[in-house]
Order: structure tokens, then C-alpha cells, then sequence
């Protein structure tokens, strides 16, 4: 079995923002109230001529280049999204025809968790030795399904692209995937989804007006099963992996609400200094979260090469993962 590292990251946000001040003239809130309930004062918005293909390619370029591959390099893509660019062909192969890459390509429908539903993935197929570069991409443009008259959705989410390049670590590398455990709870389906659009309910006059092709969810149930989900997902890793909680550098879980990530750093009794938090400025990206933040935090210094890291997510569906390993 071979050895499995993050060789690469990147990710792009659209130059557009829309801040909380400009939500107070568009729905019932204040700028107070959505920093005190999520911790999120800016989220970006991309132009109308962008598509969720061309973020993630932005990102995924980035990536690569930190990996120091070129497209020639990669055996496959993995692209995470619950906005896709369109039903069929799937994201991953329009990306894949933008990159000019010649590899397979599939898209991940795990909501906020597609992007560790991805690395899990290809942890499993590098390790095996039938791939050596996979490139995981978690992109979104939420804000075409967001009903701005619903504060209880348009505060939270932005859009944005993540992307890893995951490679067969070379021999003596330190850096690894050390463990990952994914999760799903379909009979809470209900507290995060959007209703139309698919075969279901396919679009219609009736489900426009019933807008029903924007994101309904349960917030108050939602915080608690991602507190739990994430808890659990990440005790499984640690237990599996005989870490103790202790010993991890940093925690970096999905950018959802700065409470939720508070009280799941609480449970591991890991200090907040040792959390990365970068909503406030961009929001709920959904699978591009981690991806983003893992970026940020990379760039300013504070995740380094032989860092062991936890990543943690949850997500529509429910989904929920985690993954440790040492960057």
C-alpha cells in the first residue's frame, strides 16, 4: 500500500461581495444580528457570466501549481458541488475539457462534505496504486439558489472554489492521510434541501412560483446534528488512528456558523487558537470550505509541512466526515 499526501492546494473567491450591510436593505436583519448568529460579515458573489466549472478551474490551476503538475499529470478529477453547471455532462468533465486533462471524471453530490467524501476517495485509490495524481475540487455558486426573502438562508451562503491535488506520497515523506470516516443520515434529509429541479419535482411554472428551486432548511436542527455528526465522524478518525485529541495542531472544520465550530472544538477540548476560522470573510461555501480555508491558512504560515491536522465536515443529505492527517 502506498502513501497518500496533499502535494497541492488552491482556491478562488469572486471579486463581488456582498456584506451584511447590504443584506440590511434587501431582508429583515442587521448586520449585528447575523455576526452575533454566525460569525459571517462578507460572502462573495460571482458575476453572471461564471459558472461553478469556471471557479473551480481557477482553483484548480492554483492548486497545481503548487504541486508543481500540469494537467498531462493528473489520472483523475473528483469535482464536489451541489451547483453544478448543468444536470448532464457532469461538472468534473467540463472541467476536466477546460484543463485539457485526459483522465476519468465524476461528480460528488455530498453537499458540504463532497470535498472529504473526495479525499477519502482518493486516499483509497492511491493507496491501492492504481492512480498517482487525483484532483479534488469542492466549488459552489449558492447564491443562484438562495432566496434572498429568507434571512434564515441568504445570510449564510456565498460561493467560492477549493481544489487539492492528492498524490502517492514519495518514500520517506512525512506527510500522509492518516485516517478518515464518512458518514450519512438520509432520514434527516428534510433539515437541508432544496426541493425541485430534479426528477422528483422537475421544473415547472407551479415550482418557480413556489420557489422551490431555492434552499430550505431547518436551522435549529441542522446546528445540532452538525455538532454531533462532526464529534462523532472525528472521535471514529481519532480512536481508529490511537491520536489523542491532544495531539493535533489544528482543526479545520467546515465554515458553517462560528458556534457550531466553537462547540465542536469544545467536545475535543482543543483550544480555539488551534481552530482555523476564516468565515467571517466569505461565508458558508459549502464543499469549498475547508479547501479555502486550508488555503488561507497555508499561505499566512500557521499550517506547515509535518502538521497533523483534523478536518471535519457536515452537510445536506446528512453527510458528514472527517479526515486526520499530517500536511
Amino acid at each position: 500500500m502506498f502513501k497518500t499526501q496533499i502535494k497541492g492546494i488552491g482556491s478562488y473567491l469572486p471579486e463581488k461581495l456582498l456584506t451584511n450591510k447590504d443584506l440590511e436593505s434587501m431582508v429583515d436583519t442587521t448586520d449585528e444580528w447575523i455576526l452575533a448568529r454566525t460569525g459571517i460579515s462578507q460572502r462573495h458573489v460571482a458575476d453572471k457570466s461564471q459558472t461553478t466549472s469556471d471557479l473551480g478551474l481557477i482553483a484548480a490551476q492554483r492548486a497545481m501549481e503548487h504541486a508543481g503538475i500540469t494537467a498531462s499529470d493528473i489520472d483523475f478529477i473528483f469535482f464536489a458541488t451541489t451547483s453544478p453547471d448543468q444536470m448532464m455532462p457532469t461538472t468534473a468533465c467540463v472541467l476536466q475539457q477546460k484543463l485539457g486533462a485526459k483522465c476519468g471524471a465524476l461528480d460528488i453530490t455530498a453537499a458540504c462534505s463532497g470535498f472529504l467524501y473526495g479525499l477519502s476517495i482518493s486516499d483509497q485509490m492511491i493507496k491501492t496504486g492504481a492512480y498517482k495524481n487525483i484532483l479534488v475540487v469542492g466549488a459552489e455558486i449558492l447564491s443562484r439558489f438562495v432566496d434572498y426573502a429568507d434571512r434564515t438562508t441568504c445570510i449564510l451562503f456565498g460561493d467560492g472554489a477549493g481544489a487539492a491535488v492528492v498524490s502517492r506520497a514519495p518514500d520517506g515523506s512525512t506527510s500522509e492521510i492518516l485516517g478518515h470516516k464518512l458518514d450519512a443520515d438520509g432520514s434527516l434529509g428534510d433539515l437541508l434541501y432544496l426541493p425541485a429541479g430534479g426528477a422528483k419535482m422537475p421544473a415547472s411554472i407551479e415550482t418557480v412560483q413556489e420557489k422551490l428551486h431555492y434552499v430550505k432548511m431547518n436551522g435549529r436542527e441542522i446546528f445540532k446534528s452538525a455538532v454531533r455528526t462532526m464529534s462523532q465522524c472525528s472521535k471514529d478518525v481519532l480512536e481508529a488512528t490511537n491520536t489523542d485529541p491532544k495531539d493535533i495542531d489544528w482543526l479545520v472544520p467546515h465554515q458553517a456558523n462560528t458556534r457550531i465550530i466553537e462547540a465542536v472544538a469544545k467536545h475535543f477540548d482543543i483550544s480555539m487558537d488551534k481552530v482555523i476560522i476564516d468565515i467571517e470573510k466569505m461565508g458558508n461555501t459549502s464543499s469549498a470550505t475547508i479547501p479555502c480555508a486550508m488555503t488561507t491558512a497555508i499561505g499566512l504560515k500557521q499550517i506547515k509541512r509535518g502538521d497533523l491536522v483534523m478536518l471535519t465536515a457536515f452537510g445536506g443529505g446528512l453527510t458528514s466526515g472527517s479526515i486526520l492527517l499530517r500536511y
